[in-house]
Parts: C-alpha cells; structure tokens; sequence
C-alpha cells in the first residue's frame, strides 16, 4: 500500500465514543479510519433506544439517541476529507510490522500507525430471523431498530418480538402505520405488565405462537412474511410494506484473545493515559477497564482526547504536539 493509505489513527468502534474519538482527531488534523461492525454507526444509542431520551449528555439537558447520534456525524462532517467510514467489518486480529499496523478485518485488511479501540462491549450485531434471503433485504425495508417512526407513516407494518423495544416500537407505530402486527413465538410476552396491558387495548394485531418461516420478496424488497404456528401446521402469509426484526442485539469479544493485549472479561485493561499493554494501542470508554471506571456515554467523550493526544504523540514523537483550544484550531 502507499503512504496515502495508511491512517495516522484507526478506530476501532463507531459508536458515540469512536465518533467523538474521531472527531477530536480530525481537528488535531489527522487522517482517521473508522472500522464498525454494524451497517451504520451510532452503537447502542442509535440501535437500542433511538427514541429514547438520554439526560447525561454534557451541555444538552436531553437528547435522544438517534438525535446524539445524528449530531455527532454532523459534527465529523467538518473533516469528513480526512475521515474514512469503513462498514460491516469485524476486526478480527492487527500485528505490528516496520512501525505499522496490519489490521486484519472480515472484509481485508486496513494500516495505520496507531490504534484506538472503543467498541465498547464488542463487536454489535442484531439477532436475525435466521432466514433465506434476510440479508439482502436488510436495511431496505426490513429493519433491526427503529430510528424515524415516520418512515413508516402510511405503511402495512410487522413486527417480530415480545420483549420491551417490540411493544414499544408497536405502540408507538399504531398512530402512525396503516397498520400493525405484532407477532412473538410464545403466548406470553416478555415485556413490562403496563405495555402489555396497553397492547391489549390497542387495534394492534397480535399472533401468537406464531414462528418466522420465510421471507417473500419480489427481488428489491420483502413483500410478505410466512409464519408457522408453534407446534402445528398452520401457516399464515402476511402482506406487508416494512419488516421489524426485534429480536435485541448481542455483543461478542470473542476476537479480543487474538488482538495481542492484555484484557479481563470483555475490557481491556489501560493505564492512566489510556494505554493498553502494546504500545501505539489505545482503548477508550466501555472497552477500558481502569480502578474507578463509570461506564457512561459522558466519561468515553473526555477519554477520547486524551487517547489521541497519546497517539498523536506516538505518532510523531519529535514535533510539537501540545493539545490547544478548539477556537485556536478552527478559523471560521
């Protein structure tokens, strides 16, 4: 690879933590990679409580999570030229060769001089139907969270799941879709007494025990469901215009054992200034485990200037790389 294709720092995460590493990284003017697993950045707040408001966020006295993250990718679009967005990757293992970096990933591999790892928990990835064709269709009209309730105004709408994010997507959508069916694998449901007993009251359509049998689309998008009654042979197709799969989202480390640092449980241990235990490799918020750590969206953000401070550093150990203001780095 050439010397342009080589990141000063590579992200490893792109949730509201690695967005904000970035950002601070782009305004000391460096060239970042952002490695995310998932299909879109965001992590945890814009895939499990997008609507959710969020109170602990500095300066804002709420927000909510599709909002903090919208804003956060507003705010790395001031160096979006510097910035590389690298998605549905999974970090597999990196070595370091002649001062560089090599990061193997699911899809290649990637350089960089320094390492900054903020996948909090690990590697997000929603649990899927486990259906043909399921793949294809996501992220078109079929859906593992909800961001906008008004992209689906207007809209024939199933939603798959009995846990909390389910009914309360479903509630939500009943004013708003032409219509809703909620459908979950067991009689009961898995969510708080009062969304249930405001889903029995609802012209909400629901189907239980009713399982996912197979996806009908015509090539573009998923045009129906088939469902099986549990323990039986009756089989329901059901016409529709969106798809929600809320099954909730696993984390998994399991290629932290490979990534050469030390690591207990799914963190991974830092020092004061965020070091791991190889030099040029950092970790920030709820991958860092340190004596103290709170695991708060607000405690990643003042970790993250720290980190690339550190890396910045590292990177170029003979200038002058003393931190200034923000008012002294951007001229209008």
């Amino acid at each position: 690879m050439s010397e342009q294709e080589i990141s000063d720092i590579t992200i490893i995460g792109g949730g509201p933590v690695g967005l904000f590493a970035a950002f601070y990284a782009g305004l000391r003017g460096m060239n970042v990679k952002i490695i995310e697993s998932l299909s879109e950045l965001g992590g945890q707040p814009a895939m499990l409580y997008p609507e959710k408001m969020i109170y602990d966020i500095p300066v804002l006295p709420a927000i909510s999570g599709a909002d903090l993250t919208e804003s956060l990718l507003k705010q790395l679009d001031r160096f979006k030229d510097s910035i590389t967005i690298c998605l549905k990757e999974e970090v597999l293992h990196f070595e370091k060769s002649d001062d560089i970096f090599k990061i193997e990933t699911s899809k290649g591999q990637h350089l960089g001089q320094a390492i900054i790892i903020a996948c909090g928990n690990g590697a997000f990835a929603p649990r899927t139907l486990g259906l043909d064709q399921e793949e294809f269709y996501a992220d078109k009209n079929l859906f593992y969270n909800v961001h906008k309730l008004e992209q689906f105004a207007d809209k024939k709408v199933v939603i798959c799941g009995g846990g909390d994010s389910a009914l309360d997507w479903a509630l939500h959508l009943e004013t708003i879709a032409q219509s809703v069916t909620l459908i979950h694998r067991r009689e009961a449901f898995r969510a708080h007494e009062h969304s249930v007993e405001l889903l029995e009251q609802s012209s909400i359509k629901v189907l239980t025990p009713y399982l996912p049998l197979e996806l009908k689309g015509d090539g573009q998008q998923v045009t129906g469901l088939m469902i099986q009654k549990a323990k039986s042979d009756e089989v329901l197709e059901l016409d529709l215009d969106a798809l929600i799969v809320s099954f909730g989202f696993s984390t998994s480390n399991k290629n932290l054992k490979n990534w050469g640092i030390d690591y207990k449980r799914s963190s991974i241990n830092v020092s004061p200034v965020f070091q791991t235990s190889q030099t040029g490799i950092y970790a920030i918020g709820d991958a860092a485990a340190y004596d103290g750590k709170i695991d708060l969206i607000a405690t990643g953000f003042g970790e993250a200037p720290i980190a690339v401070n550190q890396a910045i550093n590292y990177i170029y150990p003979d200038c002058d790389n003393r931190a200034v203001h923000s008012t002294s780095l951007i001229k209008e």
